[in-house]
């Protein structure tokens, strides 16, 4: 059963429901304002006949009938025992007499309401005494209330019927007009399982649960679509780097497999080419690894001392770039977060500043409130460099002498992005360039 059915179905039974019980409501509410006026009319005719009722009518085989306004009521009087007082040579009616009729005339009840059939009448009767071991019986036949009742009812079946019947159209409509964002909401999501196109978006606006759905499932399709692209483009990437190293591997490999060259000097020289390029595969691995890895939830995450995250990275630095300076002025200073992801970051902006910084150059290191500031006095970054500095496998054109993959700096971005903070590339006046990594919140 589809869901527009079901809400068809459902609308058409909860108007049903709602029809049936008003009219049942209906019914009952005109039922007891005519039985009212009924008894009403009995009891004012009895009274008057208490006080001395004078035949209007009669009719054969019956006893006196009054005539009050438009209706003709019949009378008798019943004595203790329950037999019909003769009325004039008249038998009476003993049908009309029934054990309430006898309570009443025998004393052992007040005055009272009954309904009585007969074989050929519904009458309503009304019995109070009249004393002296006596009881006056009104009957009127009400033949013509059970003839309105019958069409009342069978009016308000139809009308309940009628109702359930134009909810369910009603139903159907509203149905197929409130879900057709669902159905172009599943067509958009069949087309993306079909085809495997992430452009494609539902483009439903609005502000009802419906359209934020859609929303949320373009906004997905979007993030969906960015992550497709930059693996492709960090796959494509990768593949571009490794070709080069993997490419002189090969060619010096060979070359020594030939027993090439002859020369010991030469053959010396490959070999550190073959060291110098194993070590570039690996610094470039690793990186990648970092890059790629998304299981930072699976790490421990932790109070981290930035002063001695900096402090560890700065010894290190300092045996590997001996040429250069290192400066440092750092306060105590915790953030919460994956110390071996934070300690990644650190080292890769100080080896960025190292490998800019000349001989005998100083790099400035500064840890303050989450902070970490790495400022080197080289040759800054060139203004047309300045917007590609932190992408995937982006070099500047003065940087392909250098060791280093062009992961560094977007590593250092991962990490502060995943950590809640930022990492910032600013140029003071005086040359080279400073990074800022701020660091906020631990990492979901």
């Amino acid at each position: 059963m589809t869901f527009r059915l079901r809400v068809t179905l459902l609308a058409a039974l909860a108007v049903a429901i709602v029809a049936i019980a008003a009219a049942a409501l209906i019914y009952a509410m005109v039922q007891r304002q005519l039985l009212s006026e009924i008894d009403l009319t009995l009891q004012q005719t009895a009274n008057t006949a208490r006080q001395g009722p004078s035949p209007d009518r009669r009719f054969p085989g019956r006893s006196t009938v009054f005539l009050s306004g438009r209706y003709d009521i019949f009378a008798q009087i019943i004595d203790t025992n329950g037999r019909i007082v003769p009325s004039e040579n008249q038998p009476g009616e003993p049908d009309l007499i029934d054990d309430t009729v006898r309570a009443v005339a025998s004393g052992n009840r007040a005055a009272s309401y009954t309904d009585i059939q007969t074989s050929d009448t519904h009458w309503r009767v009304y019995v109070l005494p009249l004393g002296q071991g006596r009881a006056l019986e009104l009957a009127r036949p009400v033949a013509e209330i059970d003839a309105a009742f019958s069409n009342t009812r069978l009016a308000l079946l139809a009308l309940a019927l009628a109702a359930a019947l134009l909810a369910a159209i009603l139903g159907a409509l509203i149905a197929r007009a409130a879900l057709s964002p669902v159905r172009r909401l599943a067509a958009t999501i069949e087309e993306v399982t079909r085809t495997r196109d992430l452009s494609r978006r539902v483009g439903i606006r609005g502000n009802d649960e419906i359209a934020r759905l859609a929303a949320s499932f373009d906004d997905m399709l979007i993030a969906l679509e960015v992550s497709l692209r930059s693996q492709r483009q960090l796959v494509a990437d990768a593949s571009h780097e490794l070709r080069t190293p993997l490419t002189s591997l090969r060619t010096n490999l060979e070359l020594l497999a030939r027993g090439q060259p002859e020369d010991p000097f030469e053959r010396q020289q490959v070999l550190r080419d073959l060291v110098s390029q194993i070590e570039r595969l690996s610094t470039l691995v690793a990186d990648l690894i970092d890059l790629a890895r998304d299981e930072e939830a699976h790490l421990p995450i932790e109070d981290v001392r930035l002063d001695d995250v900096v402090s560890t990275a700065v010894n290190e630095m300092r045996a590997r770039y001996p040429h250069v300076r290192f400066r440092v002025e750092a306060q105590p200073s915790t953030v919460h977060g994956v110390h071996s992801r934070i300690a990644r970051a650190v080292t890769n902006l100080l080896d960025n500043a190292s490998k800019w910084s000349p001989a005998g150059g100083v790099v400035e290191v500064t840890v303050a409130n989450g902070e970490v500031s790495v400022r080197d006095h080289g040759p800054g970054v060139a203004p047309e460099d300045r917007p590609r500095v932190f992408d995937r496998f982006w070099r500047a054109n003065t940087a392909h002498h250098l060791p280093g993959s062009g992961l560094g700096l977007s590593i250092v971005k991962q990490v502060a992005e995943a950590h809640g903070g930022t990492v910032t590339l600013e140029h003071p006046s005086d040359g080279g360039a400073r990074f800022r990594l701020r660091l906020g919140a631990a990492p979901a």
